[in-house]
């Protein structure tokens, strides 16, 4: 049976949470249909506050409550607190003992991350190293960044780094990746995107959104959807998740509270209510203990 590809998502907040007029409302044939069918989780863990993507990712990879590992003090009372954007000392050992990337090579199983990091990202963490949660996951695991023999895929999905965001792929091409990286899982336990642009696009926003932001946020999901459905047509098995709200709501530049969307084909997604628990049902698809 293929591995499992997760397009692990950041940022994005579930489509029933996002307010009228939002990137959502528009055409995504292969996408919307997973997203509908999918769940929409609790991101904020009963911990007051905005969801951060250190605390978000990190209860995905592990399935573990990362957010009140936090909040634990001195006392060992438990309070709870959300904490990124990178995994600071207590987020990594969490990382470097529980993440999947980590058991999963512990088991003899395959993983790879396949964001690809330019040279200018190797020289940048070469003088001050500052991980996010998935590519400290892998290289905990003793996993190389940009895997040779795999393909590299850019988190931007063909999109430019900055204002206005133009494309510079066009659906076709995001559609052959989505199949390469559906026969590369052919070969694979495990593959990851770690797709942050929507988190950047999201810290964009404001009161009123310009149209050149809305238009980029649509555009990337159009990208996304182009290179799920080169997944699909491959007969890639998949998971969608995103560690907390943002993107969803481009008229203000924050975090959200918005739930979060856990979907997938061929997949079982059981019946988990927040991302924890979410992260130990991916967990469970590996029969790790």
């Amino acid at each position: 049976m293929s591995g499992v590809i997760w397009l692990a998502l950041d940022g994005v907040g579930h489509p029933a949470d996002a307010p009228p007029g939002s990137v959502w409302e528009q055409d995504l044939p292969a996408l919307r249909p997973l997203i509908d069918a999918g769940l929409a989780l609790d991101a904020t863990l009963g911990v007051p506050g905005l969801p951060q993507s250190g605390t978000g990712q990190s209860c995905w990879l592990t399935g573990q409550n990362a957010v009140r590992l936090m909040g634990k003090g001195a006392t060992g009372k438990q309070a709870g607190e959300h904490f990124g954007p990178h995994p600071g000392p207590t987020l990594q050992a969490l990382l470097r003992e529980s993440s999947l990337p980590v058991r999963l090579t512990r088991a003899g199983l395959k993983a790879a991350l396949l964001n690809f990091y330019p040279p200018g990202y190797f020289a940048a963490h070469a003088r001050r190293p500052r991980y996010g949660c998935f590519p400290f996951s892998f290289l905990a695991a003793g996993l190389p960044l940009n895997p040779p023999g795999l393909p590299g895929v850019s988190p931007t999905l063909g999109l430019s780094h900055a204002a206005p965001w133009a494309a510079t792929h066009n659906l076709d091409d995001l559609r052959r990746v989505g199949q390469s990286v559906a026969r590369a899982a052919e070969r694979a336990d495990l593959l990851v995107l770690d797709l942050w642009l929507s988190d950047v696009l999201g810290h964009e926003g404001r009161p009123a959104a310009a149209p050149e932001l809305l238009t980029a946020g649509k555009r990337y999901l159009r990208h996304l959807d182009a290179l799920l459905t080169g997944m699909l047509d491959a007969g890639g098995r998949l998971v969608i998740s995103s560690d907390h709200g943002n993107f969803e709501n481009l008229n203000i530049k924050a975090h959200t509270t918005a739930r979060v969307p856990f979907a997938g084909s061929g997949v079982a997604l059981g019946s988990p209510g927040d991302i924890v628990q979410a992260g130990e049902q991916l967990t469970g698809w590996f029969g790790l203990p």
